[in-house]
């Protein structure tokens, strides 16, 4: 095992692994940038190094000084947590190279995954559903126009490099299409350095369906079950819960063993999920797999019992999976509100500023994730999410009960927050019927606020490009 793991990452995920190191006994250095000083995750780990200034390409971005940060203190291991250098190949190969283990999947891994159009290719090679669409990129408009014929409109460009919304547009006529082909090249070019796109038919109204892998180096690999992320706007999640309403029994066991064979596809070790889209009529369909710890894993830790952190580190150091896919026991309902630092009624405007007063929910089946204090001064620099608020409850039913008891509790002044629409999803009608897709976020934004706007979106803070 190790003795000491630098937490390469900020906020909430940097506390959740310093928690999860203590519990292991393993020794942890915080890295942070000048912005960051006053983090808790800086005063919680037990050494800490300042690695560059407020931006994140000098800082958490900057690989050089990481690993400088892991030589000089001694680290045997790092850990990424989600965003900023997760889902680099390069970090990967580089802390492979200065024997500093890499908490995570191997760095050919990473790479095969993050081009999505060879993701396509390796899962229709090995049997995995895929939406129909091109194969390989699209090299011109001309070729995405012919295409579109072939398997009929609504169709979407994508981004191959892609994640967080960008690079990506949907064409319903060869019109929109060959105006958007540019566009979508040219934001996937700054976005990713890579302006290479493909091509799928666009699924209206789905259901974002995923299953969490955990795999270890000699050759066990389980799922932990489903979780649903359909309540998302611009293709960031703000509501995740588990087990998924949409998914009946049979549909679980199916789609399991669809992400295992996706998983072994790609080789896969350590923790990472396989994302789905369902559609109306209980299709799914592979869209990507995440090489990382997701921000939305305490719902799936609620419902099995699991620490997903203590189980990647374990990994890592080259233990072997403790259980098999039959030991593997879903109890309850859990559900996972992220809290950000935007004003809903402003089209989610982010605020920045001092917390002045703070009151964070409790009672029974009640976790909070969260790195904020009374008195903290939120950067500008960096994601807007304030904490996680996780709710489990023996039934659905319960959990919701509970987590609507707990944002009612929630207390945060001195900046804007978006409570208020958590809320608003809890109570509507989509919501308890267990009846949405990926629209019925912006459904409700229109109802809530008709006269804000729909033409922004929740910041895309500089993460490594990653949708987290």
């Amino acid at each position: 095992m190790f003795t000491k793991i630098l937490i390469a990452n900020r906020g909430e995920i940097a506390l959740r692994i310093i928690r999860a190191c203590r519990e292991m006994d393993i020794r942890t250095v915080a890295v942070y940038s000048e912005a960051d000083g006053d983090s808790l995750h800086v005063q919680f780990a037990d050494e800490a190094v300042c690695i560059g200034a407020a931006p994140p390409r000098e800082s958490y971005l900057n690989v050089p000084r990481i690993i400088s940060a892991a030589e000089i203190t001694d680290a045997d291991a790092i850990h990424p947590g989600y965003g900023f250098l997760s889902e680099i190949p390069h970090f990967a190969e580089i802390c492979t190279s200065c024997n500093i283990t890499f908490i995570g999947p191997p760095a050919d891994v990473i790479a095969r995954s993050g081009d999505k159009s060879k993701a396509r290719e390796i899962m229709k090679k090995h049997g995995v559903p895929i939406i129909p669409g091109s194969d390989g990129i699209v090299a011109n408009p001309d070729e995405a126009v012919e295409l579109a014929h072939q398997i009929g409109y609504p169709v979407i460009l994508k981004a191959a490099a892609g994640g967080g919304g960008r690079g990506m547009r949907v064409a319903h006529t060869d019109i929109s299409l060959r105006k958007s082909f540019g566009t979508a090249q040219s934001e996937a070019e700054r976005a990713f350095g890579n302006p290479y796109l493909y091509l799928e038919k666009y699924i209206q109204r789905p259901r974002h369906v995923e299953f969490q892998i955990l795999a270890d180096h000699y050759g066990n690999m389980v799922h932990l079950g489903e979780r649903e992320c359909s309540f998302q706007r611009r293709h960031q999640k703000m509501l995740e819960e588990a087990p998924s309403a949409a998914v009946s029994p049979e549909l679980r066991e199916k789609m399991g063993e669809s992400a295992i064979q996706a998983a072994k596809a790609f080789e896969y070790r350590n923790a990472g999920t396989i994302e789905f889209l369902l559609d109306e009529n209980g299709n799914y369909y592979f869209i990507e797999i995440n090489t990382r710890i997701q921000v939305e894993h305490p719902v799936t830790e609620a419902i099995t019992s699991l620490d997903l952190v203590k189980e990647q580190i374990a990994i890592a150091a080259g233990e072997r999976l403790q259980f098999k896919q039959q030991d593997i026991i879903v109890r309850g309902h859990a559900i996972e509100c992220r809290i950000n630092a935007e004003d809903p009624s402003q089209n989610f405007m982010p605020s920045c500023g001092k917390i002045t007063a703070l009151h964070l929910p409790g009672g029974p089946g009640i976790r909070i994730d969260t790195h904020i204090y009374t008195e903290y001064v939120i950067p500008q620099n960096y994601d807007s999410m304030l904490a996680k608020v996780i709710a489990w409850g023996r039934t659905r039913e319960e959990a919701t009960a509970r987590m609507r008891r707990a944002l009612h509790e929630m207390v945060i002044e001195g900046v804007s927050s978006t409570i208020p629409f958590q809320e608003i999803i809890l109570n509507s009608r989509q919501f308890r019927s267990g009846k949405f897709n990926t629209a019925t976020v912006e459904q409700l934004l229109e109802t809530a606020y008709p006269d804000t706007g729909r033409q922004g979106g929740l910041p895309l803070v500089e993460m490594g490009g990653a949708v987290v």
